[in-house]
């Protein structure tokens, strides 16, 4: 039933906004002037056609093409078009595409929560979903042509098939992302290391289990039945002592998350060494997408496809800063509430001095970032319609000291999101979910808030948020929704000109 009151209120707002952005804005906009083209050109069945500005591979256009043929038997009942299948593929029906997927989303957004969190009521879970999927960057480019909501859905559907342990269908559902968009590859990698993650730390548990099992069972069989109550209780404390080491919700102290995330290591290691057949035999549908994406990587001469020169690998190390920020501020009432800030610097004094350490690193690191690191890529300097033109010129910008007064906020906002994923799940998940955001975001000279949704729907999946009060979610509801209509009347009642260029120009992302 939960997923059904997701699909219909998720379309509730789909479908009329939907109407609402092709009557105001009929044409393509912004790089739908590249996407909209080149899957007409695919309709036409013109399929060695490319334009080369378009730098994502062409997953989104055969995805649509399936979306018009499964609407083009309507269309013509209800003689919307002609006999002509390539009439069928206007603007309007190609960025319904996203619509479709925008639905999909929120039902899959609520097939992991009740998969994360078991306990947790179908109208928590149901609310949840529909607070995330008006996430703002999500929510807006579901109704233009771009790959943001359909790369989405099929990394969040490649992932749920990973929780389930449907490891084929993981790698089937990680192709299909990484043809939408080519760094989807690092989730996909992100989402079989997790696999072998909980693989290998359930496989030792089980086996410590056995130990205990066949231990209690030996012990009875020689010393009776004093000694079979005496152990029956030492099983009793190792299950729950086993039980506390696997449970993703758990806090620890500073000490005891470095030693959890050395035994964490030790364990995978070990575990993924002895079960190394077994491991390779599960997970080798994603080791040969890898492969093969590799392969392409060196045909290519580059990850991007087209426009290569404007989309050179960097390292923007600042980009991490950017999305922990613009994470934090999203969710702020779960980052900078009392309670979030007091448990921060309870933490620090907990085994101070040393706590310390941690945080004067990545501090100095955080500085080294914005000063060396930090790129001001040609089309953010030019381009006024996208918002991070505004804030680099009139926050981060602003004065030379502006960039290096935000650092603690960053590495603040960072702590923060770590902190709350590492209270649902293990250290090394935690540690390799920020490895992937760095790997998708570090290489990024372009400050693009778009490229932060993959990590930031993962965040919002795995943290602690799961277990906060309907007050917290109705909070952050407010603050996406309030985002939404400032965006959305700017896009659509603030048109401006450029003087050096034709057309109509709209604020956007």
């Amino acid at each position: 039933m939960g997923k059904l009151a997701v699909a219909a209120i998720t379309s509730l707002w789909v479908i009329p906004m939907s109407i609402i952005v092709n009557h105001i804005v009929p044409e393509p906009y912004m790089d739908e002037i590249f996407h909209v083209p080149q899957a007409q050109q695919y309709c036409n069945g013109n399929f060695r056609s490319w334009d080369p500005m378009i730098t994502t591979p062409p997953g989104l256009y055969y995805l649509s093409l399936a979306h018009v043929a499964s609407l083009f038997p309507g269309m013509l009942l209800m003689k919307n078009t002609t006999q002509s299948f390539s009439e069928a593929c206007s603007t309007s029906v190609l960025r319904s595409t996203n619509a479709v997927f925008a639905v999909l989303c929120g039902v899959l957004v609520y097939e992991i929560v009740r998969f994360l969190g078991p306990n947790l009521s179908e109208r928590k879970a149901t609310f949840m979903a529909l607070v995330m999927s008006v996430y703002p960057l999500h929510w807006f480019f579901t109704f233009l042509y771009y790959t943001d909501v359909a790369s989405l859905t099929a990394v969040l559907a490649m992932y749920l098939a990973c929780l389930k342990r449907r490891y084929m269908l993981s790698a089937l559902f990680g192709t299909l992302s990484v043809f939408i968009r080519q760094t989807n590859v690092v989730w996909m990698l992100f989402v079989a290391c997790s696999g072998v993650i909980d693989f290998t730390l359930d496989s030792s548990r089980q086996k410590r289990k056995q130990k205990v099992n066949q231990e209690l069972h030996q012990s009875s069989d020689r010393e009776g039945a004093t000694l079979r109550s005496n152990l029956r209780k030492r099983k009793s404390d190792i299950s729950t002592d086993t039980s506390d080491r696997f449970n993703h919700g758990q806090t620890v102290s500073s000490t005891e998350d470095t030693s959890g995330l050395v035994y964490d290591f030790y364990t995978v290691i070990s575990t993924s060494w002895n079960m190394k057949w077994r491991i390779l035999i599960k997970f080798s549908p994603f080791i040969f997408v890898v492969v093969a994406f590799g392969i392409f990587i060196i045909w290519n001469g580059g990850i991007v496809l087209g426009a290569k020169e404007a989309h050179v690998v960097s390292l923007h190390f600042a980009q991490i800063m950017y999305f922990s920020l613009v994470s934090a501020l999203f969710t702020a009432p779960l980052h900078f509430s009392v309670n979030q800030l007091r448990n921060q610097f309870q933490k620090l004094h907990r085994n101070w001095p040393l706590s310390l350490l941690l945080p004067l690193v990545a501090l100095v690191a955080g500085f080294v970032s914005v000063h060396f690191f930090s790129l001001a890529h040609p089309y953010l300097l030019a381009d006024n319609r996208h918002y991070p033109f505004y804030l680099w010129r009139r926050i981060i910008n602003a004065h030379w000291l502006m960039k290096y007064m935000l650092v603690p906020v960053y590495v603040y906002s960072w702590f923060s999101i770590l902190t709350l994923l590492a209270k649902t799940r293990r250290k090394i998940w935690v540690l390799v979910y920020y490895l992937a955001t760095c790997g998708v975001l570090v290489p990024t000279p372009l400050i693009e808030f778009r490229y932060y949704t993959i990590p930031f729907y993962l965040f919002m999946l795995h943290s602690c948020v799961r277990s906060s009060g309907l007050a917290t979610w109705l909070l952050i509801g407010t603050i996406f929704v309030s985002i939404n209509v400032f965006t959305m009347a700017m896009f659509l009642f603030r048109p401006f000109k450029w003087s050096h260029e034709d057309g109509v120009q709209r604020f956007i992302w």
